[in-house]
C-alpha cells in the first residue's frame, strides 16, 4: 500500500518556500468567528515577527481560541485569513491561507520601525 495519495507528490509554493521574517512589536487583534456564525470572539496581543506566509503572536489567552482567525494589525484596514500552525503558552503562530502581497508587509515593518526604537532584522529560519 502506498504511504501518500497522488496529492503528495504535488508541490506549492505555501509550504516549500522560505520568506524572510522581520521582528515587529505591534498591537494587533484577532477576530474569530463562532461555529454557527452565532458571534464573533476577539483576542488583543502583539504581532511578535512577521513574514509573507506567517507571523507569531503574543496574546493575553488562548482559551477558547479556535484554529482559524482573522488577524488585523492596529493601523492597517486589511485583515488577514489565518490558520494556526502551533500555541505554546500564550504565543501563537499562525500561517496565511494567502500569501500576503509585499506591500503590506512592508506598511507593517516601516510603521513599526518608524514607531518603534530598535531596527527591524530579518529572523533566522526556523529549522
Amino acid at each position: 500500500m502506498q504511504d501518500g495519495t497522488h496529492l503528495a507528490a504535488v508541490t506549492s509554493e505555501m509550504y516549500e518556500r522560505k520568506w524572510e521574517r522581520f521582528y515587529v512589536r505591534r498591537p494587533a487583534r484577532i477576530m474569530a468567528v463562532s461555529p454557527g456564525l452565532s458571534g464573533i470572539t476577539m483576542r488583543s496581543g502583539e504581532l511578535v515577527d512577521i513574514s509573507q506566509g506567517g507571523a507569531a503572536l503574543e496574546i493575553t489567552t488562548t482559551i477558547g481560541l479556535s484554529s482559524h482567525y482573522y488577524l488585523q494589525v492596529i493601523g492597517l484596514a486589511d485583515r488577514i485569513g489565518c490558520a494556526e500552525a502551533y500555541r505554546n503558552g500564550n504565543r501563537v503562530g499562525v500561517k496565511f491561507i494567502c500569501p500576503i502581497p509585499e506591500h503590506v508587509l512592508h506598511a507593517i515593518v516601516r510603521a513599526d520601525f518608524i514607531m518603534g526604537e530598535k531596527v527591524n532584522k530579518p529572523v533566522p529560519a526556523y529549522r
